[in-house]
């Protein structure tokens, strides 16, 4: 059952099929379509082609028998392209916003967001297409011989993309490949399919050759197989994947078979540190922004909350004022903040971990229970929890907020350090020489300081230790990522 409130401005852009060669395919197996719910009622509201490693095969030949072709286009022209596709999206914002409140739950505020925010990587990467260069170096020993490099496109590319930013990590990884010159094949999470289909058919709209851009819509269960076969395929060079840790340990260990390179962006553990001196009111809104955007389902969320003993009291009262003004709900529906947790088990392990913390010792201030039909958690606020407990040890991807207390910089550097993950850290304090020594200190890909905004298209965003490898975004950062460098030799005539 679909949304009184989801109306299409297009309603060609909802399309239920795989995308290759710039056609709507049908899976080659004739299997049953796969459902996709809304996270807010649970209801089916679409259903779209299960492809498996059949279909996926035909898409890596439809990229692998275009490349030639679109690498020899020159910059330009693809940076106009880009720059067509970037215009296509801004022009169907309202109808891209709905589709990623009906697959994500997102609140149509954050939605709109959402796009807004996925085009300035179309805008700015559309430019770092004529920006790729090499170098001309002279030979130390011989004053004859001459040296050039250039960045050529690694080949054909699969990307593989998680459901929480189904539009912003999409866009950001296919106009970085476009740029590059890479044609691409992109597997999209089977909770969120129909928002790729829909930047595939604007890549269309755009001028983008048959074969450039592909699509391979999988189920749950069919999806491992689509990523084996996207790994081990030697017609791709390149696999970038964002989502989970353990997910991207076993595409790491798939690709070992061609030597792929490889850009993984995936989970985090961040700490949120607020000392002391830093401004309290500025540290909670920020830390509800960051937080509880998406339902918690973010990479970059602040996982642990580490608040000085002095003002740990307080903060916690901020919190708790600051969540009880939020509304959960329906994203389509006016007035609402918040929406639902995506999927059903996700929901479903929010509450488990909720119950684990307080089982443990913690203190449960607000929240903690589900509501509604779908997949709506309550904002669900933690005190006095332990650091043995599970929202501490791992990554919640859930509307929850657990405070820690800390007495000193030392051992809230350690504390935040002591994990596996590495993509952003967050340090609230007015000491300029602290904020410093923690940046410094922080292993992290990314040290925010006194901001929640840990990311923006100009600067590269990637992790370190297991949060992930590479770059995407940022002044040449993540196109280069697409690139190889190629080394030429050249002896002058006497």
């Amino acid at each position: 059952m679909v949304h009184a409130n989801f109306k299409l401005n297009d309603p060609s852009l909802l399309i239920s099929t795989g995308w290759i060669n710039d056609k709507q395919v049908k899976a080659v197996s004739g299997r049953k379509p796969f459902e996709v719910q809304d996270p807010a009622t649970g209801e089916v509201w679409a259903t779209v082609e299960n492809m498996d490693e059949l279909d996926t095969d035909a898409a890596i030949a439809a990229a692998t028998e275009a490349f030639p072709s679109w690498s020899q286009v020159s910059a330009r022209q693809r940076a106009r392209m880009i720059l067509e596709i970037d215009r296509l999206v801004r022009e169907n914002r309202d109808d891209f916003a709905k589709l990623i409140v009906m697959e994500t739950g997102k609140a149509l505020v954050e939605a709109l967001g959402e796009v807004d925010y996925a085009t300035t990587y179309s805008w700015l990467i559309a430019g770092e297409a004529e920006r790729i260069h090499g170098d001309t170096l002279k030979a130390n020993d011989n004053p004859n011989v001459r040296f050039f490099t250039q960045r050529v496109p690694v080949g054909p590319v699969g990307l593989l993309c998680p459901w929480n930013f189904p539009l912003v990590i999409a866009l950001r990884k296919l106009v970085s490949a476009l740029a590059a010159g890479c044609t691409v094949v992109i597997k999209p999470s089977p909770e969120t399919p129909c928002t790729t289909l829909a930047l595939a058919i604007l890549c269309q709209r755009a001028g983008v050759p048959p074969g450039v851009v592909n699509v391979v819509t999988a189920s749950n269960h069919t999806t491992p197989a689509v990523g084996k076969k996207m790994c081990e395929d030697k017609r791709l060079k390149k696999i970038s994947f964002t989502g989970s840790t353990a997910v991207g340990k076993l595409l790491m260990s798939q690709a070992a078979s061609t030597l792929k390179k490889l850009t993984l962006e995936l989970g985090g553990n961040g700490a949120w540190i607020v000392f002391d001196d830093a401004d309290l009111d500025k540290a909670a809104d920020a830390l509800i922004a960051n937080k509880l955007r998406h339902a918690g389902q973010v990479c970059v969320c602040a996982n642990r909350v580490f608040i000085q003993a002095g003002i740990y009291d307080a903060f916690a009262k901020k919190m708790e004022e600051r969540m009880a003004k939020l509304k959960f709900g329906h994203g389509l529906d006016e007035g609402v903040t918040n929406g639902a947790v995506t999927t059903e088990r996700g929901a479903a392990r929010a509450i488990t971990i909720i119950d684990d913390a307080v089982k443990q010792g913690a203190t449960l201030v607000t929240g903690g229970k589900r509501f509604g039909t779908g997949f709506l958690v309550e904002p669900t606020l933690l005190v006095n929890t332990p650091r043995t407990a599970t929202v501490y040890t791992e990554e919640m991807f859930a509307p929850i907020v657990s405070l820690y207390k800390f007495d000193n910089e030392a051992e809230v550097i350690g504390l935040a350090n002591d994990t596996d993950m590495g993509l952003t850290n967050y340090v609230w304090t007015e000491n300029i020489s602290r904020a410093w020594r923690c940046y410094e200190k922080l292993e992290s890909g990314t040290v925010a300081l006194n901001t929640a905004n840990a990311s923006t298209a100009e600067a590269p965003f990637g992790g370190i230790k297991q949060s992930g490898m590479g770059k995407e975004g940022g002044l040449g950062y993540g196109v280069e990522e697409f690139t190889v460098v190629k080394l030429a030799a050249l002896t002058l005539s006497s």
